[in-house]
């Protein structure tokens, strides 16, 4: 059971489901999450190219990465 005072609770957001198909519900779901995610790194104290520089490497590395074969 978490706590109320957990950290996780300051950057993860709650993407609403009602009215969406798949495809748009799995977009906004990466949208929040890295909506999260440069929030968090800007908080500590990370500067915009950097952060930009991070999540566009981290986005590559996973579309790289991906087989459709094995999807």
């Amino acid at each position: 059971m978490e706590k109320k005072d957990d950290p996780h609770d300051l950057f993860v957001t709650e993407f609403p489901k009602g009215g969406r198909g798949l495809v748009d519900y799995l977009q906004g779901r990466v949208h929040f999450a890295l909506l999260d995610q440069m929030r968090l790194m800007a908080s500590s104290g990370m500067a915009k190219a950097e952060i930009r520089d991070e999540v566009l490497g981290s986005v590559a590395r996973i579309v790289d990465e991906f087989d459709p074969k094995r999807a």
